[in-house]
């Protein structure tokens, strides 16, 4: 004999999703969504950061190695002086004395800083001829999107 069932309404299976379960589960992804979202600008502000501070590491160097080439120019470097005598942007340095020439590398250093880095950076140098070798303090500092104060980079330097 063939066995029958009986199917109560209460005890009917569940079939697919209710629109509570929706609902919590579109919640969960819209979260996750907003974090990953945080790490992206996180991650691209912490990008232009690093940009940054390698121009002004590279800015910072180079004028080292313009102090290395012009040693006996000294505290010509940290005046920041008038270029006199050689022309700005000038290729051939020949007739320049080395105060000239750290006027002239002081000119050239200024204009790649205000291309390489945000509006109002500047770059600086510190000469101290009391010790021996002649120690020069080169900072560069620039300012910083979303942070208080300026950036900046120093590097100290005997010669």
């Amino acid at each position: 004999m063939a066995k029958t069932t009986f199917h109560r309404p209460g005890n009917r299976r569940q079939a697919g999703f209710s629109i509570v379960e929706v609902l919590v589960a579109l919640i969960v992804l819209s979260v996750g969504m907003l974090g990953i979202a945080s790490l992206y600008v996180d991650s691209l502000r912490a990008g232009r950061t690093a940009l940054l501070r390698t121009q002004a590491v590279f800015l910072a160097t180079d004028m080292a190695d313009r102090i290395r080439a012009n040693p006996t120019a000294g505290a010509a470097y940290a005046l920041g002086g008038v270029n006199n005598g050689c022309v700005a942007g000038a290729v051939d340095s020949v007739d320049c004395t080395p105060v000239e020439m750290a006027a002239q590398d002081i000119f050239n250093w200024q204009a790649q800083i205000g291309l390489l880095l945000p509006a109002g950076a500047n770059g600086a140098v510190l000469h101290n001829g009391a010790t021996l070798p002649d120690t020069y303090t080169i900072s560069v500092t620039w300012p910083e999107a979303g942070q208080p104060g300026d950036a900046n980079y120093v590097l100290n330097v005997q010669i």
